[in-house]
């Protein structure tokens, strides 16, 4: 009989994240210099995951590991609202005509631009609709896992962040603002909604950092959300799967993303769904599905 594996000290998260900080830090430190607040804000948020990842690896009680874990959403977000800012100290200028370019060798004509023949006031209204829903999806489904138990929440954790990792690599890459305001002189179609278009407006306009544009973080995040619960959750599978769909359609159709990034955006979920089902198999191998509490984990029909 075999000896089960070691569960694994670090998570794949914590090394994408984690690789993902360190290098920013690094480009950080040979472009501005290690006491730009850039440069420190990196710093401290990798010695933060380093601190509470060794406490849990010392005495991995249940408020440590959920500790460990919920410090990436928090840092995700941190990063995120400052990105504009760094990004664009690690490259000189957006990369819209890039993006613009690889869309015309894929599609000829940018889709955002073909989607002026289909465009009316209830479809805008709509799609944005599915475009809001990407934030209480992704908040509703930390919080609903973390309720399911650690295990659960520890594999949701691994794919989700792993995609953010790369995610924020590509802003640092390649920021851009998006077709429309990079193309918008060459639209000629207004989209005009109702109050869920202008509430929809509002929040992309207050809430982008200038380039979260490359990859499609909507795309990347819901599709692997709505994999991920057609494992776990069917029900919640059901109930998100055509706004899903509605939301993907709407980075081109209101004109936020490239053809470039949804594409990633896909690919990225499909490596994050393979990798937690793989660390999901390790992990099982291993011994390391140990909960620390009662809760039953959900049965799917």
């Amino acid at each position: 009989m075999n000896a089960a594996r070691p569960f694994p000290r670090l998570l794949p998260h914590e090394w994408c994240f984690g690789g993902f900080l360190l290098l920013t830090w690094l480009r950080l430190l040979a472009a501005v210099g290690p006491l730009d607040p850039s440069a420190l804000l990196y710093f401290f948020l990798l010695l933060g995951g380093t601190i509470l990842t060794a406490r849990c690896l010392a005495q991995p009680t249940k408020a440590r590991w959920y500790a460990r874990l919920w410090y990436y959403p928090v840092i995700m977000n941190v990063a995120f609202v400052t990105m504009g800012s760094t990004a664009l100290k690690l490259v000189p200028h957006r990369q819209d005509a890039f993006l613009q370019r690889m869309d015309a060798a894929l599609a000829g004509v940018p889709p955002s631009l073909q989607a002026q023949a289909i465009v009316s006031p209830w479809l805008t209204e709509t799609l944005s609709f599915c475009y809001l829903l990407f934030f209480p999806y992704l908040l509703l489904s930390l919080g609903y896992y973390a309720w399911r138990g650690l295990p659960v929440f520890r594999q949701l954790t691994v794919g989700l962040f792993t995609i953010y990792a790369f995610g924020f690599l590509g802003y640092t890459l390649l920021p851009a603002v998006g077709p429309y305001l990079a193309m918008q002189d060459q639209f000629t179609v207004p989209l005009t909604g109702f109050a869920v278009t202008r509430l929809n407006n509002f929040v992309v306009a207050h809430g982008t950092n200038g380039v979260d544009v490359f990859p499609s973080l909507h795309c990347a995040v819901s599709c692997f959300l709505l994999g991920f619960d057609r494992q776990h959750a069917r029900w919640r599978f059901r109930l998100f799967l055509v706004p899903c769909c509605g939301l993907c359609l709407a980075t081109i159709y209101l004109r936020y993303h490239y053809l470039t990034d949804v594409l990633v955006g896909f690919g990225l979920a499909a490596l994050a769904l393979w990798l937690t089902g793989r660390w999901a198999q390790h992990a099982a191998a291993s011994g390391g599905n140990r909960d620390f509490s009662n809760h039953q984990p959900e049965t799917n029909p």
